[in-house]
């Protein structure tokens, strides 16, 4: 039988010797440098707010049209590719998010600070399909690890780019973007290096007329489920939203902090981020996604809830548990749904992170509103009980147990 059996996909105890390593690890760089890049935009933040007198909603609004030019553009990216593999997609996509960090470094006005955004995030929408297949292929038997390791990558990247904002940005201004134009470049020739292996991999596997053969559930069961994943989408990344846009105002205005530590602990909230990223896929491996599903985002409620109320030390501590808790659900989402449609990894790749970008912007933008009209600290009051939307997992198939997966 060719390809690769929905049982295959969903085995509990992945080999992880049978991984293409220096393919997983070079996509995994490149994720990082990606999302580095697009990390530096959002921490950039308190700087564009000082520099072009931004208000708290012109901050939503310009996460909106950055995130948009992403989310809007990746499900047709990866539907296209489905039908004609890009092995050059990961490199044209570095090279739109490179043109982004210099015309927002040197944008003399908002409206090209918009477009700068824009650029960066066509850079992300062209990168992510294809890379997440690029991972996927490469992780025969162990897809939620494979994925693990490839969303890592991405993780650490948004970890750094606070860091290096608080130590580059806030002392050379945002003119200090453009300078890291360089990991574009970088980037562009790890991604290049991806290119003939995919080639070999993809590209002749599809000429020699190998499909995977699939026991996935009938098309019309798929709908319903991936509503479902869309919904606990929608409540992970407004809830992450309020983090990642908002974290250090409400550091800054909440406890008096200072910009450059409300960066550190933005840093710290986003390492907790990259660790549950790690974790959340080889333990979806073993003990099925939909468990990690329901637990790390119905699994928070109490961490949320107490967030609010609490010291700055209590804080620091409850966003990272927060953080690491609610990121492990990110590659069980991705794995579950590409085994409902696995003809269409690309589309169903794109999708999800598509939805990743779009609703973190529609949660920066309506948040933003909403600080404006009351208080950051009123945000995560309200935001504190998103996290309840995760009973809605309850609602998805047992897909693992369908497909006669034998769990340790």
């Amino acid at each position: 039988m060719s390809g690769v059996t929905q049982e295959q996909a969903l085995e509990p105890r992945p080999d992880a010797g049978k991984l293409a390593f220096a393919v997983v690890l070079t996509a995994s760089a490149c994720h990082f440098l990606n999302d580095l890049m697009q990390s530096l935009f959002t921490a950039t933040y308190p700087v564009f707010k000082a520099e072009l007198g931004l208000s708290f909603a012109k901050i939503g609004v310009l996460t909106l049209s950055y995130q948009l030019s992403a989310s809007a553009l990746q499900p047709l990216v990866g539907a296209f590719t489905d039908r004609k593999p890009q092995p050059h997609a990961l490199a044209i996509g570095m090279a739109f998010s490179m043109a982004g960090l210099v015309v927002m470094g040197y944008a003399p006005s908002y409206g090209v600070l918009l477009l700068g955004g824009v650029l960066l995030g066509v850079g992300s929408s062209v990168f992510h399909p294809e890379a997440s297949r690029l991972t996927r292929l490469a992780s025969t038997g162990a897809h939620g690890f494979g994925q693990s390791i490839f969303q890592v990558g991405g993780n650490a990247g948004s970890a750094l780019g606070p860091l290096l904002v608080a130590y580059v940005i806030l002392a050379h201004g945002r003119s200090g973007l453009a300078r890291f134009g360089a990991i574009a470049f970088l980037g562009m020739l790890l991604s290049l290096s991806l290119s003939r292996w995919y080639r070999d991999h993809v590209l002749a596997q599809r000429h020699a007329g190998n499909r995977p053969v699939s026991t996935a559930p009938p098309k019309r069961k798929v709908g319903g489920p991936i509503a479902v994943l869309a919904a606990l989408m929608l409540c992970k990344y407004f809830y992450l939203a309020s983090f990642t846009s908002y974290y250090t105002f409400y550091l800054m205005q909440h406890f008096s902090l200072p910009a450059k530590e409300a960066q550190l602990c933005l840093f710290a909230f986003l390492v907790a981020v990259a660790v549950g990223t790690l974790a959340g896929g080889p333990i979806g491996d073993r003990i099925g996604r939909k468990k990690v599903i329901w637990a790390s985002i119905f699994g928070i409620v109490p961490f949320s809830l107490l967030l609010p109320h609490a010291s700055l030390v209590a804080t620091i501590v409850l966003s990272m548990v927060i953080g690491l808790v609610l990121a492990s659900a990110f590659s069980a989402i991705v794995v579950y749904a590409q085994t409902l449609v696995p003809h269409r990894i690309g589309m169903i790749s794109g999708l999800f992170f598509g939805l990743a970008f779009g609703l973190g912007g529609l949660g920066a933008a309506i948040l933003g509103v909403l600080a404006d009209h009351t208080s950051v600290e009123y945000v995560y009051q309200v935001c504190a009980y998103l996290p309840l939307m995760g009973i809605l997992a309850a609602l998805l198939p047992d897909i693992e147990s369908t497909h006669g997966v034998q769990h340790a």
